[in-house]
């Protein structure tokens, strides 16, 4: 089957970066790793027992001060923007990034040495739709610290970000950028992170900039530069500021299709655009339903206990469909199953994906009301994390192959952008 919709990358090959913590100060390896398909981008601590991973993705924020830091349980990784912008350009979708310390390394305070790093590794492409968030009408935020967002709809990323500082070299800056391979490297990525001389001393004193230097960073004096640093562009500042924006709209875990107009953004309010894009994309998907409980009632011949479908959001004929199903501790299967810590039965999440399969499979069958979707097979299953009370699964499904009335498809079930449950399904559609 053929299909022109954009597809998931990984890396081709692993490969590593070796430095110093911007904050931390400590020596750290950074090594890229490929990842499967809905994978996303992971940090994995290989420092700590157990090595454990923390998505790349806004709900696991849990710091912005002179940076953006993730972190799921004990785990914590800090300044992950700038490797993650380069993410962004590269179209790297899934990857893991092992890292043996708690802070990505600063390397020249730039964005350019994981290009560069990138470009060793190598794109491969995956066999899987690639997740974009589309903005379909413009809003604005004000976040707190003083920024202010204006995002509007665009066929692909563009970022236009103004900063305004009291010092001559920097007063009021303004540049507007695509974000894509054949520009944005050079033009942004390569802007460094600043400070100033002034604000070092204090920094320090709360644990901050401990592996500051020349070397990664652009040091102001009070009048322009200190002894020893160069500008790369004369608005270097803005463009690094930019930078940081695309890296902090990573966390959204899609890639982004919008205009975003920034006046003085930070991390803080970064963050604080990217949760409110993915809030607004969860309430679209919910208020506007493609099929709501009665027509799935009309396409399937479930019936309480074993209908499992609670809508359907996006729809692609012949390609692909995207279902939601929302966990109640009312399930039956509750009462049985881990009746102390209720987790819903893996199996079950499984029945639901295949139904929101036969969704997509019935919706392409002529004489509908004359045929039913029995499921032959499943290949390559895979539970990720427990579901329990009170979880949304998005199950998104893809028509892989079609051979007759037998058809192959793969899915996958997240919750709050998290991998739970993936599978290959084989089904085929009779008379009933």
């Amino acid at each position: 089957m053929q299909t022109t919709t954009p597809r998931q990358n990984t890396l081709a090959r692993a490969s590593e970066l070796r430095g110093v913590g911007l904050h931390t100060g400590a020596e750290v390896t950074l090594r890229l790793v490929p990842a499967p398909v809905n994978t996303g981008i992971v940090f994995r601590r290989t420092d700590l027992e157990g090595r454990p991973e923390v998505p790349a993705h806004v709900s696991h924020v849990v710091g912005t001060e002179l940076g953006t830091s993730i972190g799921l349980g004990e785990a914590r990784v800090h300044t992950v923007e700038h490797l993650l912008s380069a993410m962004v350009v590269r179209q790297i979708d899934n990857a893991y990034v092992e890292i043996s310390g708690e802070e990505v390394p600063a390397a020249d305070g730039s964005a350019r040495p994981f290009d560069e790093l990138l470009a060793e590794c190598g794109r491969e492409e995956q066999d899987a739709p690639a997740r974009f968030l589309t903005v379909d009408e413009a809003f604005s935020l004000s976040a707190k610290g003083g920024a202010e967002y204006v995002v509007a709809p665009s066929p692909d990323q563009r970022i236009s970000a103004t900063i305004e500082f009291d010092h001559p070299l920097i007063g009021r800056q303004f540049g507007s950028f695509r974000v894509d391979a054949d520009r944005f490297p050079s033009e942004v990525l390569a802007a460094r992170t600043f400070c100033f001389a002034r604000d070092v001393d204090a920094m320090r004193g709360r644990g901050l900039a401990m592996g500051g230097s020349q070397e990664n960073a652009v040091v102001l004096s009070e009048t322009g530069l200190v002894e020893g640093t160069e500008l790369r562009f004369a608005d270097e500042f803005v463009r690094h500021k930019a930078l940081d924006v695309v890296g902090d709209l990573a966390l959204i875990g899609a890639r982004l299709r919008a205009h975003v107009v920034a006046e003085r953004p930070g991390h803080l309010g970064n963050v604080a655009l990217a949760k409110e894009l993915v809030a607004r994309a969860e309430r679209k998907a919910l208020a506007r339903p493609i099929l709501n409980i009665e027509q799935i009632m009309q396409y399937l011949p479930h019936r309480y206990p074993f209908l499992l479908v609670d809508r359907v959001v996006e729809f692609e004929e012949r390609k692909r469909i995207v279902g939601l199903k929302n966990v109640t501790i009312n399930e039956p299967f509750f009462q049985g199953h881990f009746p102390g810590r209720p987790v819903m039965p893996g199996v079950m999440i499984i029945e639901a994906m295949a139904q929101v399969g036969g969704l997509l499979v019935l919706e392409n069958v002529e004489g509908l009301e004359d045929k039913v979707i029995y499921f032959l097979g499943l290949d390559n299953v895979r539970w990720r994390r427990p579901v329990t009370p009170g979880d949304q699964i998005r199950f998104e499904v893809e028509l892989v192959q079609v051979r007759g009335a037998t058809v192959k498809m793969r899915g996958v079930g997240t919750v709050d952008g998290q991998l739970c449950a993936e599978a290959e399904m084989m089904a085929r559609v009779v008379d009933r």
